[in-house]
């Protein structure tokens, strides 16, 4: 049995507009996506009030010129030839988002419950929850070199170290208070 397509009256598509670029089209509605969460996730963020600019103009701002930058990516995707989609790793980029967590966790540490049950994870400081992010992250690749990734994190760590303690002065614990 032959798979039948749908079909108005007129006899063309249901879609009139064939997409030419898919990747450009559905990466454009993936920008708009993100940022209509981030529109919602500001909501609560106070704007412009007369002459004074509260919290939320600068990302409502950023937010609006998203939604544009992710229109005209979506009308290019239906109006130019472009590459199709192909299949997508999401190892990657999970091992990515799982650094970044780690890196909040530990960095300050933090304290939840689970099931009634009160965990608390101690503050790790600034370098070793810096490292342990970057080889988190640096796990997601397909063909990791442990040498050079263990020289890597040193190096980022030292940075992050003299950039955000020493010349931002920022007050991250640099070491673990348990």
């Amino acid at each position: 049995m032959a798979e039948e397509t749908k079909t108005s009256r007129s006899g063309g598509s249901v879609f009139p507009l064939k997409i030419k670029g898919p990747r450009d089209f559905f990466g454009g509605l993936v920008l708009i996506a993100l940022a209509l969460f981030a529109l919602w996730a500001g909501s609560d963020l106070s704007g412009v009030s007369g002459y004074s600019m509260g919290p939320g103009t600068v990302p409502r701002l950023f937010v609006s010129l998203l939604i544009l930058i992710g229109a005209v990516v979506t009308l290019t995707g239906l109006f130019v030839e472009g590459p199709p989609l192909e299949s997508y790793a999401l190892r990657g980029p999970l091992y990515v988002v799982g650094a970044i967590v780690t890196f909040a966790l530990l960095i300050r540490g933090a304290r939840f419950s689970i099931f009634g049950a009160g965990i608390r994870i101690p503050e790790f400081g600034l370098i070793i929850a810096t490292f342990l992010a970057f080889m988190i992250a640096v796990m997601g690749g397909t063909k990791v070199r442990w040498v050079e990734s263990l020289i890597a994190a040193a190096a980022m760590t030292v940075f992050c170290v003299v950039l955000f303690r020493y010349l931002l002065q920022l007050p991250f614990p640099l070491w673990p208070s348990f």
